[in-house]
């Protein structure tokens, strides 16, 4: 089991990524979005929404660095064990209760307003509940064990995770990691491979290009120069 869940499981979620999101871009393009529902109803959206967004993305920053990132480096740089861990603990609570809350107000806001809740799909639920679990285990998992400088998993969850990318997944290090954060990490592979599935699809559309797209040049109209604009056929208003 240790083998299957550590060695084997993180490869086939890599494959399932990758493998969902090479057969919708080519065979699903038109599916390749977050399926707006602001048509229906906007007030809520606009709160739950940047919630969500910020705090996910806060959540992932925290993640990267706290599994990609030798201890020893943040050792060089002066940033002891312990107030890497207050601001683990600090930082990582607070982007975790803001991802959260987003989420629960995108559900009430499904289950409330009858157009978006007509709107929503299983495969929808589904991706609501994955990603509800993955992040309150992980702030559970945190909280857990928070006394003096918590679990430092940066010595074990951290290089079985950057040992997977040298093919030679080191399984030993999770021997003796809590319950709490190895059902963190199982639902986090889950929730990785379902990525592509779903509409969360869309976090790999960023708009790259954009970044490096030419100068638009807007220009007035110059009545001086160009005279007046000519009249459009149409209905003509009738007199008062």
């Amino acid at each position: 089991m240790t083998t299957l869940l550590w060695g084997v499981l993180p490869y086939v979620a890599i494959a399932l990524l990758v493998a969902g999101l090479v057969w919708r871009y080519r065979y699903d393009k038109f599916g390749w979005t977050t399926r707006s529902s602001q048509v229906y109803e906007s007030k809520l959206l606009d709160i739950a929404s940047p919630a969500f967004h910020y705090g996910i993305l806060f959540v992932l920053a925290g993640h990267v660095v706290g599994l990609f990132i030798p201890m020893s480096w943040t050792d060089k740089v002066g940033i002891s064990e312990h107030t890497y861990h207050l601001f683990s603990l600090y930082g990582g609570t607070a982007a975790g209760v803001l991802t959260v809350a987003g989420i629960l107000l995108l559900v009430y806001r499904r289950r409330t307003r009858a157009p978006v809740f007509r709107a929503t799909t299983a495969n929808d639920k589904l991706m609501y509940l994955v990603l509800l679990g993955a992040i309150a285990l992980g702030m559970i998992a945190k909280l857990t064990h928070a006394s003096g400088d918590g679990y430092n998993y940066r010595e074990s969850v951290a290089p079985w995770a950057r040992s997977l990318f040298t093919l030679q997944p080191d399984i030993d290090r999770m021997h003796g990691v809590p319950v709490l954060y190895q059902v963190h990490a199982v639902i986090g592979m889950a929730l990785i491979a379902f990525v592509p599935y779903s509409r969360l699809v869309h976090m790999f559309s960023a708009p790259v290009r954009y970044l490096f797209r030419p100068y638009i040049v807007y220009r007035s109209r110059d009545p001086r120069q160009l005279g007046p604009r000519p009249e459009r056929r149409g209905w003509e208003k009738t007199g008062s």
